[in-house]
């Protein structure tokens, strides 16, 4: 296609260059990844690399806390456990198993695309092609965040149905009552303890920007520099503070969301075309149109838990009206035994 007096999003966009370049950029623009929330994952990059919707991620079980044996001298082989024993000599304990578990993660298929007239006052810039990738990751880095929030609403929905909603302390109320209803440190204590004695994996605190107001004005948020000493980072009680305003909420009753490390599992895959640039001749009532394509190949995976639900091609939507969604209950299962196993916890508030 010869080039034409003037600069194309087609002229600019290399996709073997741009596609890597601006999955990076959508990593490092994203406060979840950024926070650890999001750990990603080799085994699953791995498995998107593959073909299915579903991927299952079997994984041994603990051993059960059975009671332990007092030894005796007395030696019979285990060969011989069925045959006739001397009177007063017990049959050989059967050993015991240990058993496994299976997660399963769904793939997320999405794409997107954008012309270039929408592109053009960004394409003035000094650097082109800094600019469509900026729009490109920053695009992504917030679609992969709602991916998130639409998983974990998903998991806490199946968790209210069917595990008697032990993730949560919801001190919400019927009405607002200043110091009793809205955030507190004892209340976040109290959601804390949903882990029992592994609180102290929980590594991270998820606000609405409403609820970390809130925190502020009592005094609750401590700053402390990053490594390099160029940013603050916000903590509470040692936990760092990512506000969001994309957390549930309805009205004025807000969550509050608190993970672990490792609670959520991410993997990346490379569609077979990820990015590629259509002309259109025809467009702009004929003056001509590029159109840049760009998709993602995902996966994100609340550890301890199978996706159960049924999806299409390009796997599960955020949220929807027929069902098998990411928010759905009917599309999570927690298959961890314990609930200490989860690192995560839930508070909700209500706030003035």
């Amino acid at each position: 296609m010869a080039a034409g007096p003037t600069t194309r999003v087609s002229d600019l966009v290399v996709p073997e260059v741009f596609t890597p370049y601006t999955q990076v950029l959508t990593e490092e623009k994203s406060r979840l990844v950024q926070s650890g929330l999001l750990a990603r994952s080799e085994a699953l990059d791995n498995l998107l690399s593959g073909g299915g919707i579903t991927f299952q991620v079997p994984s041994f079980r603990d051993l059960d806390n059975d009671e332990d044996r007092v030894s005796t001298d007395t030696s019979v082989p285990f060969a011989d456990a069925d045959a006739s024993l001397p009177a007063g000599v017990a049959r050989p304990p059967d050993p015991r198993k240990i058993l496994t578990q299976k997660e399963i993660a769904v793939r997320l298929n999405r794409n997107n695309s954008w012309s270039s007239s929408d592109l053009a006052a960004i394409l003035a810039g000094a650097d082109p092609m800094q600019a469509i990738a900026n729009r490109v990751a920053s695009y992504w880095a917030r679609r992969l965040q709602a991916a998130f929030i639409a998983t974990w609403n998903g998991v806490i929905a199946d968790n209210t149905l069917n595990d008697s909603g032990d993730y949560v302390n919801d001190i919400s109320g019927a009405s607002f009552v200043d110091g009793v209803t809205n955030f507190s440190a004892e209340a976040f204590l109290d959601a804390a303890q949903t882990m029992g004695d592994s609180q102290e994996d929980l590594v991270a605190v998820a606000v609405h920007s409403v609820v970390y107001n809130r925190m502020q004005k009592n005094n609750l948020i401590d700053f402390i520099p990053d490594a390099r000493g160029e940013i603050t980072i916000p903590t509470f009680l040692g936990r760092e503070v990512i506000v969001d305003d994309g957390l549930p909420r309805t009205g004025s009753v807000y969550d509050t969301w608190i993970f672990g490390s490792g609670a959520t599992q991410f993997g990346v895959g490379t569609p077979p075309v990820a990015t590629e640039v259509d002309r259109k001749p025809g467009g702009g009532n004929g003056g001509g149109q590029d159109v840049l394509y760009s998709r993602v190949m995902w996966t994100i995976h609340p550890t301890g838990h199978a996706w159960v639900g049924t999806a299409g091609d390009g796997g599960p939507a955020n949220t929807g009206t027929a069902g098998d969604d990411l928010d759905e209950a009917s599309s999570w299962n927690r298959v961890y035994p314990e609930r200490k196993q989860i690192k995560f916890a839930r508070l909700v508030t209500r706030e003035a």
